[in-house]
């Protein structure tokens, strides 16, 4: 997170009311719900892990047993069965 000062980016007016509540501290000002990215966007991890489930499906359709899918992709009996009966 980059710290910006107030001064360089704010009107004096609005810099002077929000002196009425807070001075010389550190205030976070969030985005706006329409500028949120779900988690893995930016990355890309969200993609992988989209891919990777629908090989594991695949694996599972093809007649890997949940057994041989939990090894050979390094997860959990359970997370494979989770992975493999969501629709």
């Amino acid at each position: 997170m980059n710290y910006v000062k107030a001064n360089a980016v704010l009107p004096q007016e609005l810099i002077k009311e929000i002196q009425k509540y807070v001075q010389g501290e550190t205030i976070y000002i969030p985005k706006p719900k329409a500028n949120h990215k779900k988690w893995g966007t930016r990355s890309g991890a969200r993609t992988l892990i989209a891919d990777r489930n629908a090989s594991i499906k695949q694996g599972f359709k093809d007649g890997n047993s949940i057994e041989q899918l939990a090894e050979q992709y390094f997860l959990a009996v359970e997370t494979i069965k989770k992975i493999v009966y969501s629709k």
